[in-house]
């Protein structure tokens, strides 16, 4: 049954001249992008958490946002969330959405009260995902809202704080398995630390470490067929994460030989406060064999932490996809999840339809570009032209292994090289960009 929170049960395509703002511009899921369906391209999930759950607040003031299933305090208030969530998911057509356990079902003050409620809604979400045809992209534990986590999860200093999170993680990995989750991600919100005076580093490795370990071997024992994903996050709340970014959390696998095992969910807003840009972010994890999926919300750059708004850039969003297209789109199961919430003074229920209109036009819009500059080759012919010299059999076996520090310095007096510096051309290569976005 409709329950009559939006306006409307379905999102049409109309196309860019069409000034609805209630429908698609640019997402039309079944235009053909490089030989598959731009929905299968996308693979767009809805964020259960900031669309449902986030009650308007910030750090300086309280809620401001009214929602027939307030308070959050109630198996049936959980129920009336659980309609009005499937009717947004079914509206947008978004074929996926995510979740963290906290989202779902209420806070009844200890852990086995909090698992049977938990169990209970799961149950809901199992018929309605049969009902409507929506898929999960992936779950995840919040192991960071509540007063027992302010000194992280995994790396406690409590031992019985360890083994609550692991208990937690179980369960929410008992569930994705059971709604048929595509991937399960680690999303360490407190796993870091504010002040060396309190912290034994070498602790808190090992203890991170051993919890992903229990992760794998849980995912292998049940028969959990999905990635197991970290998300890099910076600063965010602490001021040293221990998974900073990309390159930290490959770091952090390969000291504990998880990097066959464990791949990343990359967020743009995190990106951008670790110092980087998405497009960096995702072309690493795709060289280091890591990449696994990504969570399309920006930050306010004139705001120094994570704002989780909805993607609205364009060309930023453009060069995210080329590189997530250069090697084969979202292979192992990835997606594109809004971790996206509305601003405090959006409270009108269709402003949530309106946002992620917005957002899923832009990625569309930035999909086909990013296509059009895969066909069009200019770019990634002038990088293979760029490192040809390298492709020699000399070359190459230098890469390999061959030659010394001694060889290579007769070869360059013997033949006389005395290299010439060539244009890199970055603005060349930018104006190509431009041509697409």
């Amino acid at each position: 049954m409709n329950t009559g929170f939006f306006s409307t049960d379905k999102i049409p395509f109309e196309g860019p001249d069409s000034t609805n703002p209630l429908a698609f511009r640019h997402y039309d899921p079944d235009e053909i992008v490089l030989g598959k369906r731009m929905e299968d391209q996308l693979r767009f999930a809805v964020a259960y958490w900031h669309s449902f759950a986030w009650e308007g607040l910030d750090p300086f003031g309280g809620p401001t946002f009214d929602r027939p299933w307030y308070p959050q305090d109630s198996v049936e208030n959980a129920k009336v969330k659980a309609d009005v969530a499937f009717e947004l998911f079914s509206a947008l057509g978004a074929p996926f959405y995510c979740f963290h356990d906290a989202d779902m079902r209420p806070d009844l003050g200890n852990f086995s009260a909090n698992k049977r409620a938990f169990d209970e809604i799961v149950e809901i979400f199992a018929a309605k995902q049969e009902e409507t045809g929506v898929k999960l992209l992936w779950g995840t534990a919040n192991l960071f809202s509540h007063r027992r986590f302010m000194s992280g999860a995994s790396t406690n200093p409590d031992p019985e704080v360890f083994a609550y999170s692991a208990a937690t993680i179980k369960s929410c990995m008992d569930a994705t398995k059971k709604l048929g989750g595509q991937n399960y991600v680690l999303w360490g919100g407190r796993e870091g630390y504010e002040t060396l005076l309190n912290t034994d580093l070498g602790r808190e490795d090992q203890q991170m470490g051993r919890m992903l370990h229990m992760v794998v071997e849980y995912k292998h024992a049940i028969g959990f067929e999905g990635q197991i994903m970290i998300e890099p996050k910076p600063q965010e709340p602490s001021k040293h994460q221990y998974d900073y970014d990309v390159a930290t959390v490959y770091g952090f696998l390969k000291r504990h030989g998880l990097e066959n095992e464990v791949r990343v969910n990359i967020e743009q807003g995190h990106s951008i406060l670790a110092g980087h840009s998405w497009e960096h972010e995702i072309a690493l994890a795709q060289t280091l064999g890591i990449f696994g999926s990504i969570d399309a919300n920006r930050n306010d750059y004139q705001s120094g932490w994570d704002t989780d708004q909805f993607p609205n850039n364009v060309p930023e969003v453009a060069l995210a996809y080329y590189h997530i297209l250069k090697h084969g789109g979202f292979e192992a199961g990835g997606g594109t999840n809004f971790d996206s919430k509305l601003r405090r003074q959006s409270i009108d229920a269709d402003d949530l339809l309106i946002g992620h209109i917005g957002g899923m036009d832009t990625c569309a819009r930035g999909l086909k570009a990013a296509a059009a500059m895969i066909e069009d080759g200019t770019m990634s012919d002038f990088v293979d032209e760029r490192y040809s010299g390298w492709n020699s059999d000399y070359w190459q076996g230098v890469l390999a292994g061959g030659g010394s520090l001694d060889e290579i310095a007769r070869k360059v007096e013997d033949e006389g090289i005395e290299p010439e510096p060539r244009s890199g051309k970055q603005e060349y290569l930018e104006n190509v960009v431009n041509r697409f976005v």
